[in-house]
């Protein structure tokens, strides 16, 4: 029979490497919901408002009419509680 302290190191290096990845993978999602945040963000800012004026040049060439854009409207799901 194998004594237990064989057993240890062997389990605590599987258990430590488990560690690790699971370390990683948490920290990649979080990478990931930040860099989609700066995007969608950034897409709202610079982009959306250089669409809707090519939109309106084009509906105004078309002879359509058109009401204003609507507004860019921020939800904030960090708020906790309120």
């Amino acid at each position: 029979m194998i004594p237990a302290q064989n057993y240890e190191t062997p389990l605590a290096l599987a258990l430590l490497v488990q560690v690790l990845f699971l370390l990683k993978y948490f920290y990649r999602r979080m990478r990931d919901g930040e860099i989609e945040r700066k995007f969608v963000r950034d897409m709202a800012t610079n982009h959306l408002p250089h669409i809707y004026d090519a939109l309106t040049k084009i509906c105004r060439a078309k002879g359509i009419e058109l009401g204003e854009p609507p507004p860019i409207r921020w939800m904030d799901f960090e708020e906790h509680g309120k």
